[in-house]
C-alpha cells in the first residue's frame, strides 16, 4: 500500500472519528470535549507518524533516482573519454 493511500485513510480515520465521538457521547460536554482534544491529540501524532514514513520514503527515492543518474552520468562520461583521448593520440 503506498504511504499517500495510508495518509488519506488515517485523514478520513481522524475525520470519522471525530464525528462519531461528538455524535455519540452519552457524557456531558466538558468531558466529550477533554476526550475530543485527546483523541485528537492521538490522531495528530498517528497524522505526523504517517508524514515522517512518507517524507522518509521520498527522501529514499530521492536519493536512490540522484545515485542512479550519477551512476548513468559516470557511465556517459566514461565512454566520451575514451574518444577524446584517441583523438588526442591521432593528433599528437
Amino acid at each position: 500500500m503506498s504511504s499517500g493511500k495510508v495518509f488519506l485513510g488515517v485523514l478520513a480515520g481522524v475525520a470519522a472519528g471525530a464525528l462519531a465521538g461528538i455524535l455519540f457521547a452519552p457524557e456531558k460536554g466538558s468531558k466529550t470535549r477533554k476526550e475530543i482534544t485527546r483523541k485528537g491529540e492521538d490522531y495528530i501524532n498517528a497524522l505526523k507518524d504517517t508524514f515522517n514514513e512518507l517524507l522518509n520514503a521520498c527522501t529514499e527515492k530521492i536519493e536512490k533516482v540522484k545515485d542512479d543518474v550519477s551512476d548513468y552520468a559516470d557511465k556517459k562520461k566514461g565512454k566520451m573519454e575514451k574518444p577524446e583521448k584517441e583523438a588526442k593520440t591521432v593528433v599528437e
